[in-house]
């Protein structure tokens, strides 16, 4: 069955809305860097947030706001993960998750296995929790980049005690194989090490690279691993705090349950309403749309490089709407965002600021419309002619 890909709003209404996308430069720029979509939201979440502004329902999240069960049905219909809701809980985003559990899992001084190019507030929240970054570059081959599985065992062997995982990559977009993931279960096993896995993007995988979620790879996996995630990335709800945190086994489970109960209580009535409206059966359609959406966009971007920036290096990416693109070749310096946005008036994402292998980079945000991408790319193009 054919699936109709949404559309972006208008840009004039896009002007119009006040998240950081639109407000932190000039309107002549055109903004590609932070992860914010140009879509309407899916039908099922205007209605309830609609509905609880017309209430006046804007107080204090409830002890159980329905979290625990939405996700567990999302997981088991998306992914065919059969999540145990006995080990799910709930805090205001994915970041917050992650120290909450580095501080429950390390002690301070330890080191935390980071795999760069990565998102740059993992390392941030390496360092809030007192632990201590200890990158281990993705892997490069001829099919993208893979984690270094030998790289980590070495790291884990000098003592690092946990490995925070980006599951699928940010800034990559790289799906890692089951199998992949497996070996990483046992290595960490191996040393008695913590697998912590953001998957905020795992629904956004385009389906070459099925993603599998790090929980459901293997009993191992489960006995060193938690998860994170939210519905934020996928459905443009980064302003309304929700996250959930699952533990792979009873012990994990025991772990965040023993969380300081400021961690719950951050989460955000709306966040929690989104959410869960986002997890429902009734926005799988939306979804649907949204990812035929990207599949188009992530190849008009590779048409669109190939005609007007011919050097670029991109590999189209297996999940999510973020493409790591190489323009060293240009002389743009290590730094080539900052050049683009001076000279051709178009924002994109810092290379340098996902890691030293992030020099000569830039991350394109593209979940906008066709129109708005073949611009930006011809701004940039623009300067090669000079």
């Amino acid at each position: 069955m054919s699936v109709t890909p949404l559309q972006a709003l208008p840009i004039d209404e896009l002007r119009q809305r006040s998240s950081t996308k639109w407000r932190k430069y000039p309107q002549d720029i055109l903004p590609f860097f932070v992860a914010e979509m140009d879509y309407a939201l899916a039908p099922a979440i205007t209605r309830v947030l609609a509905r609880a502004v017309e209430l006046g329902d804007t107080g204090y999240t409830p002890p159980d706001p329905g979290i625990r069960e939405s996700f567990v049905g999302f997981a088991e219909r998306r992914f065919g993960w059969t999540v145990d809701p006995e080990t799910v809980f709930w805090t205001a985003d994915v970041m917050m998750g992650v120290v909450e559990i580095l501080r429950a899992v390390t002690s301070p001084g330890d080191r935390v296995v980071v795999t760069t190019p990565v998102y740059p507030p993992f390392f941030d929240t390496v360092e809030e929790a007192g632990a201590v970054v200890e990158r281990v570059p993705l892997a490069r081959s001829e099919a993208g980049w893979e984690l270094d599985l030998l790289g980590i065992e070495a790291a884990l062997a000098g003592g690092a005690r946990a490995v925070l995982l980006c599951n699928p990559h940010n800034p990559t977009g790289t799906v890692h194989t089951k199998e992949s993931l497996a070996a990483l279960a046992d290595i960490a096993a191996g040393f008695g090490a913590t697998v912590i896995s953001d998957e905020i993007h795992g629904p956004l995988a385009h389906g070459e690279v099925p993603f599998t979620p790090f929980l459901a790879v293997s009993d191992t996996a489960r006995r060193v691993g938690y998860a994170v995630t939210s519905a934020s990335k996928t459905y443009n709800l980064a302003g309304l705090k929700c996250a959930v945190m699952v533990g792979g086994t009873a012990e994990q489970a025991k772990v965040l349950r023993a969380l300081p109960w400021e961690v719950e209580w951050r989460t955000g009535l709306f966040g929690a309403l989104a959410n869960n409206a986002a997890f429902a059966p009734e926005s799988d359609e939306w979804l649907d749309s949204l990812l035929a959406a990207l599949d188009a966009n992530r190849r008009l971007l590779a048409d669109l490089l190939a005609e007007h920036l011919p050097e670029a290096v991109y590999r189209v990416p297996d999940a999510g709407f973020l493409a790591w693109v190489d323009v060293s070749a240009y002389g743009w310096g290590d730094n080539p965002a900052t050049e683009l946005r001076r000279k051709a008036r178009v924002a994109f994402h810092h290379g340098p600021l996902f890691g030293d292998e992030g020099k000569g980079h830039i991350r394109i945000n593209f979940a906008c419309s066709p129109e708005m991408l073949r611009e930006a790319i011809e701004r940039v193009g623009a300067l090669v002619g000079r």
